[in-house]
């Protein structure tokens, strides 16, 4: 075993200078705990961990804390790869564990449970504090047996609120969250668990009714549901807990009188059910408002809770309620944003011989909305328009100039008669004095119908991804001619158009660059992804291709994307065999090997 003479000539010195002002900060704590730096040098400890390992505070900083004190169940040195402490501390995350060995001053062994986390040192730097508590050796414990929050030790405590923030802030569904909240205090605290909520409306709603029944959970969705009003004078826990007034305790005796309310009743309906001798109750609170409460029941563990249990269960109460409380502004917003974009996108016009499929994903941020939009609309020609554009931004000042182009674009397109190009160049001309918008790309297109029934588009491209056309046959290519500049650059050139008569059965893809743009891949590979893909799909319905398009195409949780699809019909007027005119551009047969 390495005493502490051969530990010295293992010390590493901390780049980092020892930061005074964590011990404080470390004294408050009721276990053993240091802070080490990036490296896992020890930049401060309490005086609980000096005692603990019989080393005063001096020296243990400034030492690597691996090298100093990680050991193996036999005193041996442990590899770094071999230290399930010392690889939690290099993942940067939260962690614990209950079977690790601390080498003492004096040689001998301390098994030791702990618990890891990201600490700020302050001035910027970043560190990891480590919170220990001496355990019994095996020989000397005890058959396990389901704790309350009474007999919890300081250490156990500890790791179940920093248990409780990791999980609920990691998830901004509300359902999850809840989900979460039973299975933190399910079985540990208690074998029932109860979630009242209060909605917007200030209605309560029992949202979860929770049993553990061993290792499992049980929902008893009979109890979940509506509940009545909150009296505003009442003095049952419930009540007073539903206010914030106060957290509670309760027994049978607190039901045995009539009750004062419904929502009394209700509450001991379910103590009676589940057979419940003891419960407590805290309130869940938001930094604004009370959002409802937790009630936490023993029916089968035989120990009552009693009034020292309630700042434990108040401090997840007052995390779970932060934690709701983002989640639900999440959820609102997202909501918000999920509408507004929803009414800023137009309804497909209906074309008569012409199939069109639009699809829109919003990027997985809070806003849920952006500059990405699709458009299309007759023109007073007989002629159908088709856009696909992207304002720059992801924000709802993006969605705002997306909605203005799109306006100005109609507008221009219904009063100029001409090709795209020149609609295009005068909306390039209006941006910059007449829209917030600083720059956006944009493909602007015209369907027409020849004389003897041929289907015939031409187009022009500011600065956007080439549309895609892809025959029935499963011949795919890039429309990259008419390509121009990008839109509020404040350059003025001519910007080209081109066309195209569209086979048979073809389809025709406008698309935005989330659809082909991921971190690690070229816009090559993202086009060549996307064109495989849609060969591959050429002979589904217009519906089925664009949504299995999407699924297989669009890089996940990046960008917005937004796809217009259009497809001709099947067969050229007088059953003529189709025709094979496309646009020059790289050709590919893919339909034989790219189809899964």
């Amino acid at each position: 075993m390495m005493g502490p003479e051969s530990a010295q000539a293992g010390r590493k010195q901390s780049a980092v200078v020892p930061s005074a002002h964590l011990a404080p900060a470390l004294d408050a704590i009721r276990a053993g705990g240091y802070v080490v730096d990036e490296q896992g040098c020890i930049l401060a400890a309490n005086s609980r961990a000096a005692e603990s390992l019989g080393r005063t505070a001096d020296e243990l900083v400034g030492r690597d804390a691996h090298d100093l004190l990680h050991r193996g169940p036999q005193g041996q040195q442990l590899p770094a790869t071999q230290c399930g402490m010392r690889q939690a501390f290099l993942a940067g995350c939260p962690a614990q564990g209950g079977d690790e060995y601390f080498e003492h001053a004096d040689g001998s062994l301390l098994p030791v449970s702990w618990t890891i986390m990201p600490y700020d040192v302050g001035d910027g730097g970043s560190g990891t504090l480590v919170v220990f508590y001496p355990r019994r050796p095996a020989a000397d414990t005890e058959p396990p047996r389901e704790q309350s929050a009474g007999t919890l030790t300081d250490f156990e405590r500890l790791a179940l609120l920093a248990e409780t923030t990791t999980q609920l802030t990691s998830t901004f569904d509300v359902e999850e969250a809840l989900r979460r909240l039973v299975g933190l205090v399910l079985p540990r605290l208690a074998d029932w668990a109860v979630i009242d909520l209060i909605t917007e409306r200030d209605e309560v709603w029992r949202t979860v009714v929770a049993q553990a029944d061993g290792d499992a959970v049980i929902r008893h969705e009979d109890f979940e549901g509506p509940m009545p009003p909150v009296p505003e004078e009442s003095l049952m826990p419930l009540s007073k807990a539903l206010r914030g007034v106060s957290s509670a305790l309760a027994d049978p005796d607190t039901y045995q009188g009539t009750p004062d309310s419904g929502i009394t009743a209700e509450q001991r309906r379910l103590f009676d059910s589940a057979g419940m001798h003891s419960a407590a109750m805290v309130p869940l609170r938001s930094t604004r408002d009370v959002l409802g409460a937790l009630t936490l029941g023993r029916a089968s563990q035989p120990d009552s809770f009693t009034v020292s249990d309630l700042p434990l269960l108040e401090d997840i109460a007052r995390r779970a309620g932060l934690a709701l409380d983002n989640a639900r502004l999440y959820q609102r917003q997202r909501k918000v944003a999920e509408t507004m974009q929803n009414h800023l996108l137009p309804q497909m016009p209906h074309v008569p011989g012409l199939q069109m499929a639009v699809r829109y994903l919003p990027a997985p941020d809070a806003s849920q909305v952006g500059g990405d939009w699709y458009d299309a609309f007759t023109l007073p020609d007989g002629a159908t328009a088709l856009a696909v554009g992207d304002v720059v931004g992801h924000d709802l000042e993006a969605a705002a100039g997306m909605a203005q182009l799109r306006n100005m674009l109609r507008a221009y397109a219904w009063a100029q008669q001409g090709p795209p190009s020149r609609i295009v160049d005068r909306l390039d001309e209006a941006i910059m004095p007449i829209t917030d918008v600083t720059m956006a790309t944009l493909v602007l297109a015209r369907v027409t119908r020849t004389d003897d029934g041929h289907w015939h588009l031409s187009w022009t491209n500011a600065g956007h991804p080439p549309p895609l056309l892809i025959t029935r046959e499963g011949l795919a290519e890039y429309l990259t001619d008419g390509h121009g500049l990008l839109l509020g650059t404040g350059v003025r050139t001519s910007r080209p158009d081109a066309t195209v008569l569209l086979p048979p059965g073809a389809t025709l893809v406008l698309y935005t660059d989330g659809l082909v743009e991921k971190p690690g891949q070229t816009l090559d590979e993202g086009l060549n992804q996307l064109r495989r893909h849609a060969a591959a799909l050429a002979h589904r319905p217009l519906p089925s291709f664009t949504d299995q398009l999407l699924r297989r195409v669009q890089p996940p949780g990046l960008d917005d994307v937004a796809l217009l699809a259009l497809r001709t019909p099947e067969r050229e007027p007088g059953g003529t065999a189709p025709s094979r005119h496309v646009a020059r551009g790289h050709r590919e047969d893919v339909t034989g090997g790219h189809a899964g």
